[in-house]
């Protein structure tokens, strides 16, 4: 999936069987992409032949450095402190997920920009990040606000929990793949909707929409539709006004550099996992 970094809403989406590696569910989802738009991800999709497609639709790329590749200052061009500009060249093999046509339309090497810096908040496993992008001006892309940039990217990860525990997709109860698809797209609509309200709350009041809640959003949302749907034209935008200033009543507080404790809040149970269909088990049962 594709997320806005400005509205937190889902932008595009692929699903294919689950045998199906995330890097080619990224690459069709390239398409999606508009000029001067800018991708943010992690280091799994940080591959020669991504960063190209990338370029090549007028976009641009932030992705943490892939760790098969080594990092040395000894190489590149050194543009500021911890920041330098490197050529990669062609893989001699044709990496895996690639045809043979898209490995012999790469161009033979690619220039890109290397930002590293040290993380020294406790709590955070990672010491040490090197990303790679395409934004190669200094002047105009400063290194500080790439390293802000990619801080960000968490959000998706924020957004993916919204949609799997706050919306309840963690668990999809259809059988049919056009079913589950269905399931998904409806889920999707209802996370979107959610975003939209918020998005036009805080521009309203001034207020960020990323610091709205999404939970509380959906709860008022649902107090306020029985209403909703009785008024008449009048009385609904009222309404309709009343609730965007209730969404932006309680604003989440802005915590920069939060940690948490990597612990499992709630135990297991003791029972065994239900390896065959309840009837079998209950049948079981009754023959002990």
């Amino acid at each position: 999936m594709i997320f806005s970094l400005v509205t937190g809403a889902a932008v595009a989406l692929c699903i294919d069987v689950l045998n199906t590696h995330d890097i080619k569910l990224a690459r069709k989802l390239y398409s999606s992409l508009k000029p001067n738009d800018v991708l943010l991800g992690d280091r799994a999709f940080c591959a020669y032949a991504d960063i190209f497609a990338i370029t090549k639709l007028d976009c641009d790329a932030v992705f943490r450095k892939h760790q098969s590749r080594t990092t040395t200052m000894r190489q590149g061009k050194i543009v500021g402190d911890c920041d330098k500009l490197v050529t990669w060249y062609k893989p001699k093999r044709c990496p895996k997920g690639l045809d043979k046509d898209e490995f012999l339309g790469l161009p033979a090497s690619v220039t890109v920009r290397e930002i590293y810096y040290y993380v020294v908040i406790p709590g955070f496993r990672t010491q040490r990040v090197s990303l790679i992008t395409t934004l190669l001006d200094k002047t105009t892309y400063p290194t500080l606000e790439i390293v802000g940039l990619y801080y960000k990217r968490w959000d998706v990860e924020l957004d993916l929990r919204h949609l799997k525990t706050t919306l309840g997709m963690d668990v999809l109860r259809c059988k049919t793949p056009s079913m589950i698809r269905k399931e998904i797209h409806v889920y999707l609509l209802a996370y979107n909707l959610l975003r939209s309200l918020m998005w036009q709350a805080g521009n309203t009041y001034n207020t960020p929409p990323l610091r709205l809640s999404l939970q509380g959003t959906r709860h008022h949302l649902l107090n306020f539709i029985p209403k909703l749907e009785t008024a008449n034209s009048k009385k609904r935008q009222k309404l309709y006004c009343t609730l965007l200033t209730v969404i932006v009543h309680k604003a989440v507080p802005d915590r920069p550099a939060r940690t948490e404790l990597r612990a499992k809040k709630r135990r297991p149970k003791v029972y065994p996992l239900m390896t065959k269909p309840r009837h079998e088990l209950r049948q079981q049962l009754q023959t002990a």
